[in-house]
């Protein structure tokens, strides 16, 4: 909620605020002829004309700011807009406006009639992780003879032209390119696909109209193309070798393999299917509750997902400003794409708050010791150092409330499954 309060002072408390500001900065400046706090007010007004009044203001806007804190009991979730709306010797006139938790009425939260879907995993989709494993496992074995395929190793030289001249970053030697990875621009790798060991080829190609670099987007470029090497994957049969490289406890048949993933893509379906089933709840019955949250909160929800993604990016080498000229785009423009998901975060946590309050849902110190502990041993931390990461035991206790919170919701929907 917001909640704007206009305050004005008393002239006796404005005339002591700024009796208070002189002493203070006169104590703090230097006037010519006079030691520090021994000038008149007169010769310091003259000399900083302006800075006792909005020192007083400072005074007062930080006394009246402890007031309604203490007394009036505003609990600001931001950081309060302060506005100063007349100031003078004569007067002193602000208006504060907090940003408070808004107010939510809860509407049907229990069966609501959500089903979760059922899991089932197909022949062919254990198939499909089977190759995949085998994929990974495959070893780069060279072709004395034949053609670039799709699929091979081509280890080339290469050299970009426009107009007849070499450009920037467009040459490599023996480079390993994977076809069919795309990681040329259009019609590159399929120009490879057919050519021989030690075969030179010229690729006319045109570089992607949005392509980084200016001075090469949209325009019609020549590669020279040198074939040194050609590998191709050569993917290991299921046999015993290849169970005694795989290294997994009790597999050692084709059989115990189709039931291991089969067991894994049954486990990441369920939850798959869990966690969709648990937003499919959130977005029900945040849908029939009734809470108006201010912009101000969404805007600061999503700069604060947007810190998160970006500490994200950082850990893997890549910083803000590297991110921002890769992807095309700006901080204001991703932050302004994550308002909705921002929205639907605060409107899920503002529901679980109110169902935690209506609910009179709780949650130990035990509890969360005991989590904290199991957190610990599975992450071979410290206890401190978990709690330190979880930002207190407090944020844990919480945790587990919105969990009891969701388990609430989901045993009342037993019955419609």
């Amino acid at each position: 909620m917001k909640k704007v309060i206009n305050y004005k002072t008393q002239k006796e408390d404005w005339e002591k605020a700024q009796e208070k500001a002189f002493k203070k900065l006169n104590a703090k400046y230097t006037i010519d002829g006079f030691r520090k706090g021994k000038a008149p007010r007169t010769k310091f007004e003259k000399a900083y004309p302006g800075q006792i009044v909005m020192e007083a203001a400072d005074i007062i806007i930080d006394a009246e700011y402890r007031r309604i804190i203490t007394e009036d009991k505003i609990l600001p979730i931001l950081e309060p807009k302060i506005d100063i709306v007349k100031v003078s010797d004569e007067e002193l006139e602000v208006n504060f406006t907090f940003i408070t938790e808004p107010v939510v009425k809860l509407g049907e939260y229990k069966n609501l009639k959500v089903k979760k879907e059922t899991v089932k995993v197909s022949k062919e989709e254990v198939q499909e992780k089977i190759d995949s494993l085998l994929k990974n496992y495959a070893e780069l074995v060279v072709k004395e003879t034949g053609k670039v395929e799709k699929g091979d190793i081509a280890v080339i030289d290469f050299e970009g032209f426009k107009d007849d001249i070499a450009f920037d970053g467009g040459k490599g030697e023996n480079y390993s390119l994977e076809i069919g990875s795309d990681t040329f621009i259009p019609g590159f790798e399929d120009g490879v696909i057919g050519m021989e060991k030690d075969e030179t080829k010229d690729l006319t190609l045109t570089f992607p109209s949005d392509y980084g670099v200016e001075d090469l987007a949209g325009a019609e470029v020549v590669f020279k193309v040198k074939v040194n090497e050609i590998k191709t994957k050569v993917v290991p049969e299921l046999d015993k070798d290849f169970f005694e490289d795989l290294g997994m406890e009790d597999i050692n048949t084709k059989e115990d393999l189709e039931k291991k993933m089969k067991e894994e893509i049954k486990a990441d379906k369920e939850n798959k299917a869990e966690q969709n089933y648990i937003d499919s709840l959130l977005e029900k019955a945040t849908s029939n509750m009734k809470v108006e949250i201010d912009d101000e909160i969404v805007e600061a929800e999503a700069e604060s997902m947007y810190d998160d993604f970006m500490q994200r990016m950082a850990m893997q080498g890549i910083n803000e400003e590297l991110y921002l000229q890769y992807a095309k785009t700006t901080k204001e423009d991703i932050i302004s794409h994550m308002k909705e998901e921002a929205l639907k975060r605060l409107k899920n946590s503002y529901l679980l708050s109110a169902i935690i309050k209506e609910e009179k849902i709780e949650a130990t110190t035990e509890e969360a010791e005991k989590e904290i502990e199991e957190l610990a041993k599975k992450y071979n931390m410290t206890n401190e150092d978990v709690k330190s990461s979880l930002g207190g035991i407090e944020a844990m206790t919480y945790d587990i409330k919105v969990r009891k919170a969701i388990e609430l919701m989901k045993n009342t929907e037993k019955e419609t499954k």
